[in-house]
């Protein structure tokens, strides 16, 4: 029998990527959701692979957005919650904040697809306490938010080249990304000791062990980009470092892994999106390919549900 692994899809929209960016289009709310949900449920589809969807309240409260969110549930696949404003400055915010916000996207994304979502994960990777104590209050299942790299300082640097920032916005984002500090997190599952007998399951977002750069989707299609011949072989060898060392792999895919710049000119200016969408289908179909060619591939809280059966015991007190 394969060893598990699970599969997500973070389904930031075209606003939510502006605002992040400093682009006061964002306000408007412009969406890719009718184009990119029929996409990437036609690939799943196509491998009959189901996985989790983290989606973000502000796009479940909109109407527009009705028909394909309720579409992902349709099709059998977990819904998650991925925050209500998707702000990748959630650790920032005050314990009430924390409350409203995930309590808002909660029940927006339930209304919107007929789902209540046991599943989170922050904004860019943004995690904090008092978000995990709000989890446990409302009975959430686990959390999946943690991002095992170094590289954080580096990707931020290179969001602060690209982004169009007042000095506000920069003071408001110096910790996205994480620092150097997130390496050092575990790349297996475990749970988090939130005190007074409360404790929360966490699936981080797996990287390459020991060396702990990222493996997922779009880091793949980048390096299909650069060096075409080198994208696949690294997949396959970060996924086989995963089995020898015991790593129960949990990836993530992004709504732009499916898109190009034709499909949404306003984000162009994103890694790899100069690759056409075809060549963009084909690496990831291929990737994912070889993702279920070496792990039972299933949702998250499939997987949380295993690790749960299993007797997981492992346990870690929360530190910024």
């Amino acid at each position: 029998m394969k060893p598990l692994a699970s599969l997500s899809l973070d389904l930031d929209n075209e606003w939510a990527y502006l605002k992040t960016h400093g682009d006061p289009a964002w306000d408007a709310f412009p969406s890719y959701l009718d184009v990119v949900v029929p996409r990437f449920l036609r690939v799943l589809d196509g491998l009959g692979q189901r996985i989790t969807v983290f989606i973000v309240g502000q796009d479940a409260a909109l109407e527009k957005n009705a028909a394909p969110l309720r579409s992902i549930a349709t099709a059998g696949h977990e819904i998650g919650n991925h925050s209500f404003h998707h702000e990748p400055w959630l650790q920032h915010y005050t314990s009430q904040e924390i409350e409203d916000e995930i309590g808002s996207a909660t029940e927006a994304i339930q209304n919107a697809t007929g789902i209540r979502p046991v599943g989170f994960r922050g904004p860019g990777f943004s995690l904090s306490g008092p978000t995990l104590q709000a989890l446990v209050k409302r009975d959430y299942r686990y959390d999946c938010t943690t991002f095992p790299t170094y590289i954080g300082p580096l990707a931020r640097a290179y969001y602060f080249m690209t982004a169009k920032l007042t000095p506000e916005e920069r003071e408001q984002r110096k910790a996205l990304f994480g620092s150097m500090a997130e390496g050092r997190r575990p790349l297996s599952q475990y749970r988090w000791d939130l005190g007074e007998g409360r404790s929360l399951l966490e699936i981080p977002v797996t990287t390459f062990p020991v060396v702990k750069i990222p493996i997922h989707f779009s880091y793949v299609l980048y390096a299909a980009m650069k060096a075409p011949w080198l994208a696949i072989p690294y997949f396959r060898s970060a996924l086989l470092a995963c089995r020898a060392f015991g790593i129960s792999p949990s990836l993530l895919l992004h709504p732009l892994d499916f898109l190009d710049g034709e499909d949404v000119a306003t984000l162009a200016f994103f890694p790899a999106m100069q690759l056409s969408k075809e060549r963009k289908l084909d690496v990831l179909t291929k990737a994912l390919r070889v993702y279920r060619e070496i792990f039972d591939v299933v949702a998250v809280g499939e997987h949380a549900a295993a690790i749960e059966k299993a007797g997981l015991t492992r346990s870690m007190a929360f530190t910024n």
